[in-house]
């Protein structure tokens, strides 16, 4: 599965070739047994990643609004030591924030080494939601491509491990889950008017989304389309690729120096 959701450098993007409903033929519930089992191991694996204190991993989420960013993070939350992970949430920029180059509260919540970092949005919303909306020229967000990839490759260099994912969802389904989230209390503070004019520009946001995913698609912190209609197969399929990159990195217990403890325990 990592191969049919990882998009290749150079790769051109087309999300309409992409089925937002793809489930493997699973059951839901195996889907969800296997769910568990990924995220039993993720508790290990990041266990050891704090443990080893020399190297960290950041997991980016993107994708339309209703596409299950949040629900994605509570499940690999339920999975983690809340002292392995962080979660920060980037909204639209404070004035503080404005001050600084676009990047700048991003590279603030880049992990500590040990940690796992989980971005809802990020900074692709300053090549996404900036050129939909026109809130920047042109001539501005097209050179923040090349700026983000020369960013990203700094911090792999440094060592940090960039798990990049956008969960594809189809209108229909995003139409259903706003639909839903108007009717539930517990949900309503989640919809706003910028949802309902977002929806009527999804053409507009699908385009800037292949471009930052054919752009931004590299060798070192490559992009991965996870089809997330059905939010047991996305949970799966997220918790998946978080353990494969965990294991990848494969973090060891540091090694114990018996030298440093001379005098016996009293």
């Amino acid at each position: 599965m990592t191969d049919k959701t990882r998009i290749s450098p150079g790769e051109s993007v087309d999300l309409s070739a992409i089925d937002p409903d793809e489930h493997e033929s699973l059951e839901k519930e195996v889907a969800e047994e296997k769910t568990r089992e990924h995220l039993e191991s993720l508790d290990g694996l990041a266990y050891r990643l704090f443990a080893e204190n020399k190297r960290s991993l950041v997991v980016v989420f993107q994708g339309m609004d209703a596409s299950g960013k949040d629900g994605a993070i509570r499940s690999l939350a339920s999975g983690m030591s809340p002292q392995c992970m962080r979660v920060t949430s980037f909204k639209a920029p404070s004035e503080l924030e404005r001050a600084h180059d676009f990047l700048w509260r991003v590279h603030a919540a880049i992990p500590q080494h040990g940690t796992i970092g989980i971005f809802n949005r990020s900074h692709y919303e300053d090549v996404v939601v900036v050129r939909v909306r026109k809130i920047i020229k042109k001539d501005v967000w097209k050179q923040r491509f090349e700026q983000i990839n020369a960013f990203e490759n700094l911090l792999s260099n440094g060592g940090l491990t960039f798990l990049k994912i956008f969960l594809h969802i189809s209108r229909s389904e995003q139409r259903q889950r706003l639909e839903d989230r108007m009717r539930d209390p517990k949900k309503q503070w989640k919809v706003g008017p910028s949802d309902l004019a977002d929806r009527e520009q999804w053409d507009d946001f699908q385009h800037a989304y292949e471009d930052a995913l054919t752009k931004c698609s590299t060798t070192q912190a490559p992009w991965h389309v996870i089809p997330a209609d059905k939010k047991w197969y996305r949970n799966l399929v997220v918790a998946r690729l978080l353990r494969q990159a965990l294991e990848d990195m494969d973090p060891q217990f540091p090694p114990f120096d018996q030298s440093l403890f001379e005098q016996p325990l009293v």
